[in-house]
């Protein structure tokens, strides 16, 4: 549409800071340009008091614009620390760095730039349809916000996705100004309400109020008007107000709401801000991500050769960075939805939670910006000196675990007719030489038909028990405290597939043996075998098969067993409403759902010996609609530990293969975390773990008891011993196979520093 003998036309609908800076930078970019904003409200009229930005996003605004970036700076106000206020006690972690400034004040700055570059600014006016502005502009960029109507209007082609959250807040101000960004939690008859503050200008202060919707609710919060409503909410915060006042700016309640486009233009209309996506204020603000996008959408027209390819680059440079702020604030915002959990944590353990709940802040962040805090919450909760959280010990029933860190099950397709060979000897053995507390087999199916390839390891005879008792041998011999796990289960419906390299989930094309199942429901429709439904005759055979395999794991030395009713196998096919239509006594209800699994967990406890552990993984969410829940999954995890689990391996999906997982960092840690601060269950977490940092973090925040990484110890065996060295640990937690010593500390490599000067001339 652009003409080249013309400058580029623009139209911006939306006149707040991501619109306005969006202009501001065209402008600059190219004075000839002719750019006009359509803003509705009057350029007083904000919602809001007080905006947050980051160090990074101050530092784009003042390479792209000094000008703005001068203005602005003489109203910001800057802090470091962060107060956390639970039940009476105030405790301070600094070395945070944040800059705010007054909402009116930004826009103001801008509509002043706006104006001296040219830039038109019609205010009280309604933008027309963002089709109509499209064929008289060459680029119309849509910042109208979370209920964008242009993102409505052309929802075909943005195919945007809306999610409303449990909480409700309002935003409030104080006119005092706190010296930190303080978290204060009010435990009321009603429920936990939360008030998230910072300073914004030297008298005045943001004051967020936020509560679950059933507690708001029963508060009757949601019968008061503003000025009521500012009035309850500052008498629930003391220790922050100590008697001064709130006051609302057309404040109303509302929930979050998480917006994610799969597409971010449509032609020569492009979304920008709120109006393309939303991540929730506890960990930053709306108006950064809408500056930063504006701050990239302006570089990549310059870059790029033309329209097409400058959207296109925008896109591509923007959405990642904000798929990653948009993990970490439901982290955050999920967090502050399970609150209640977490109240009776000691205080320490309780801060530590707070700052590090979104996965951005860890334990190594934190100490390089507070060391005395987390050597603080490492002393209340009994860790030695000079001991990373991950090398102290766990105690689960008579075994105890040297350190927090756990092989996670990994099907290894190397076994011959079941047996483990040379290669579980090695793969396992190096895995317990290398330092994790706990070494947990691949599935073991307790039959042949049981099996989800030709090559998975099995425990149903005596040439089995052997081979596993040489595995369990060698790691008690040469890494003396390590543990060892077997897992036990039953394929299901997914048996008698190919071996995973050669296609994962794909039927066998000879040899195929008949599979069974909680419901006759093919994994793969049209692909996959259909299962015979399992009659109560078959469920009686197969239990007594999970116990004979238990017996024979007992005599061959495994420290420790778990039962998988996870990833859609049998058990798990059971549990699920998606995969157990059954209508007798095992189908319908989750209780009923429950009932085979826990038959078999009785059956298998009963024959394992009382001092040795047993744990349960759970698919905790089917990552489909009308599958297994959250709350189903504290449920199912509640069953588990009345009937002696011991501990609760919480995974995640691979129940359906229609799930669309949400991955990312230790995406399926929260559902563990959920399990073990409702019930107080010992729980191992799992799912994208990958890093030592991770671990201290989860540990400590008393999210995990344990953390099973998977990927890592493919990559390195000796990870545990190499976490230890780079962490300069050399406790019990971590002991070094005496043939291995010299190799504990990092080799020397070249010299990658210089002489430095020693005269200036």
């Amino acid at each position: 549409m652009t003409s080249a003998d013309r400058p580029l036309r623009v139209a911006v609908i939306g006149g707040g800071p991501g619109g306005l800076y969006a202009a501001v930078l065209l402008k600059r970019l190219d004075p000839a340009r002719e750019i006009t904003v359509y803003e509705r409200n009057a350029p007083g009229d904000t919602f809001g008091f007080g905006v947050v930005l980051s160090d990074e996003t101050v530092g784009g605004i003042e390479n792209a614009d000094p000008q703005v970036f001068a203005t602005l700076g003489g109203h910001m106000v800057r802090w470091d620390a962060i107060e956390v206020v639970h039940r009476g006690r105030t405790l301070t972690s600094s070395g945070h760095g944040f800059a705010a400034l007054d909402r009116r004040t930004l826009l103001s700055v801008l509509h002043a730039r706006c104006r001296e570059l040219g830039v038109a600014l019609r205010f009280r006016t309604e933008a027309p349809p963002a089709a109509e502005l499209a064929r008289d502009n060459d680029l119309v960029i849509a910042a109208d916000g979370v209920h964008s109507a242009t993102r409505a209007a052309h929802a075909d082609s943005f195919r945007p996705t809306l999610t409303t959250h449990r909480c409700r807040y309002i935003w409030l101000a104080a006119d005092f100004a706190l010296d930190a960004f303080r978290f204060e939690i009010a435990e009321t008859e009603h429920g936990i309400l939360q008030l998230h503050a910072y300073p914004y200008g030297p008298d005045r202060s943001t004051a967020v109020v936020e509560a679950r919707e059933e507690v708001w609710r029963a508060a009757g919060l949601d019968r008061l008007d503003e000025r009521e409503a500012a009035e309850r909410c500052a008498a629930l915060f003391p220790g922050t107000l100590n008697g001064r006042t709130l006051r609302g700016n057309r404040s109303q309640w509302t929930a979050f709401r998480t917006v994610v486009n799969e597409s971010w233009s449509h032609e020569n209309i492009v979304l920008l801000g709120d109006a393309a996506h939303t991540a929730h204020f506890s960990i930053g603000s709306g108006t950064k991500l809408a500056v930063e996008d504006a701050l990239a959408l302006a570089a990549c027209l310059r870059e790029q050769p033309g329209l097409p390819a400058a959207l296109a680059a925008y896109e591509a440079e923007r959405k990642p960075v904000v798929r990653s702020t948009q993990r970490a604030a439901h982290a955050s915002l999920t967090w502050f939805e399970e609150l209640a959990g977490y109240t009776r944590q000691p205080p320490y353990r309780f801060a530590f939670n707070l700052l590090t709940r979104s996965r951005r802040v860890t334990h190594a962040n934190l100490r390089l910006r507070d060391r005395e805090f987390v050597t603080a919450t490492e002393l209340e909760a009994g860790i030695p000196p000079d001991t990373p959280p991950m090398f102290t010990p766990f105690q689960l029933r008579g075994a105890t675990l040297r350190n927090r860190v756990v092989v996670s099950p990994m099907d290894m397709y190397k076994s011959e007719h079941g047996v483990p060979g040379d290669f579980h000897l090695v793969h396992l053995g190096a895995r317990a030489l290398g330092g994790a507390g706990l070494i947990m087999t691949e599935m073991v199916c307790v039959s042949e038909r049981g099996r989800i390839t030709p090559g998975c390891a099995g425990l149903w005879n005596d040439e089995q028990e052997a081979a596993w008792q040489r595995v369990t041998s060698f790691v008690h011999q040469q890494s003396p405290t390590a543990a060892i796990g077997l897992q036990l289960g039953h394929s299901g419906r997914k048996g008698s597939t190919k071996l995973m390299w050669e296609g994962i989930d794909e039927p066998l094309p000879e040899g195929n043996w008949p599979l069974v199942a909680a419901s006759p429901l093919p994994y793969l429709p049209g692909v996959s075998q259909t299962p015979q439904e399992l009659t109560r005759s078959g469920m009686t055979a197969v239990r007594e098969e999970f116990a004979a395999a238990a017996r024979r794991g007992a005599r061959a030395g495994f420290d420790l067993l778990e039962l998988h009713c996870a990833h859609g196998y049998l058990l798990s096919g059971f549990l699920s409403p998606l995969t157990n239509r059954r209508t007798d006594g095992y189908g319908g209800s989750l209780s009923a759902r429950l009932r085979y699994p826990l038959e078999v967990f009785d059956a298998v406890r009963e024959v394992w010996p009382a001092e040795r552990p047993m744990t349960v993984r759970i698919s905790a969410t089917d990552w489909a609609a009308g599958g297994t829940t959250g709350d189903d999954a504290v449920r199912i995890a509640a069953a588990f530990a009345e009937h002696g689990a011991d501990a609760i391996d919480v995974s995640t999906g691979q129940v359906v293969a229609h799930e669309r997982p949400d991955f990312g960092r230790s995406y399926q840690t929260p559902y563990a975390d959920r399990i073990r601060n409702l019930l107080g269950l010992p729980v191992i977490a799992v799912g994208a773990v990958s890093s030592w940092d991770d671990v201290n973090s989860l540990v400590l925040a008393g999210r995990a008891d344990l953390c099973a990484l998977a990927r890592p110890h493919l990559y390195d065996p000796h990870w545990t011993l190499h976490a230890a060295a780079e962490q300069e640990y050399e406790g019990p937690g971590a002991p070094w196979p005496e043939p291995y010593r010299a190799g504990s500390r990092r080799p020397p490599t070249g010299r990658t520093d210089a002489p430095k000067p020693r005269l200036a001339l």
